[in-house]
């Protein structure tokens, strides 16, 4: 049985209860259905986060790198499994196994790759029953990247330890999401914008980080032996003369960060 035909079935009982104990007892149920809805539904809703749907059939794509020298990829990924990592093909900037569909724009400003990606259709499994998104994308370990991801109640993986990742940009809603930052790629940025959401942040040996929190309900555990406290923020003893260094900046709503 689909979730969404579960859920309007329940939905119709709860209600048919709700009327048979008003004319039972008395009761007005009327100013109770409301609220009682509005639960049920954002209970549905986060059973449909957590709960990965089954993955549509996968397809395979490939954007090439055409002489560019450097690339900005911006990822759109809704519910199910989001896998970054290097990879591509030599020629391609990027390619990969897309189930859920995608549709690709792409392109060049002088020495520059811009490139967005969406899934290709638009809906919520949660809403319809529909298959999850399933995308594991593969990037070219020799080009400068700046990434920006926008996902929503998924879970994510990205793998930047062998990107020339010089800049991220994560925007996520309900999800969890674990990042592991580039090794070898001098100076990056990061800046991480989540919901309720748990981010956890792995840094390699041998890199520096500069990492500051700014949380409302949320957590931050950070491995302060690496990363002890300087003021407002956690610093390495060496990040001023590192050669490899991610600089990070987190705004949470509810859930928490870890930083190691």
């Amino acid at each position: 049985m689909r979730r969404n035909e579960f859920f309007w079935g329940g939905a119709l009982i709860v209600v048919g209860v709700l009327l048979l104990l008003g004319i039972l007892f008395q009761v007005n149920v009327w100013a109770l259905i409301g609220p009682l809805f509005l639960i049920a539904l954002g209970v549905w809703v986060i059973w449909g986060i957590y709960r990965r749907p089954a993955a549509a059939p996968a397809e395979s794509a490939a954007v090439p790198l055409e002489g560019a020298g450097r690339a900005r990829i911006k990822v759109h990924h809704g519910a199910g499994r989001l896998v970054i990592g290097a990879g591509a093909e030599a020629g391609n900037l990027l390619d990969g196994n897309f189930a859920g569909g995608l549709r690709v724009q792409a392109r060049h400003e002088q020495d520059q790759l811009e490139v967005e990606l969406h899934p290709g259709r638009t809906w919520g499994p949660w809403v319809v029953g529909t298959p999850g998104l399933a995308w594991n994308l593969r990037l070219n370990p020799d080009v400068p990247l700046s990434l920006k991801l926008e996902t929503g109640g998924n879970e994510a993986l990205l793998d930047l330890t062998e990107l020339q990742v010089q800049e991220l940009r994560l925007s996520t809603g309900a999800s969890s999401t674990e990042v592991l930052l580039p090794a070898h790629a001098g100076v990056t940025m990061v800046k991480v914008g989540a919901g309720v959401a748990t981010v956890r942040l792995r840094v390699p040996e041998g890199v520096a980080a500069r990492f500051k929190f700014e949380g409302g309900l949320a957590t931050a555990n950070v491995d302060t032996n690496r990363f002890p406290r300087v003021g407002k923020a956690y610093c390495s003893p060496d990040y001023d003369t590192a050669t490899n260094k991610v600089e990070i900046k987190v705004e949470a709503g509810v859930g928490s960060v870890d930083l190691r």
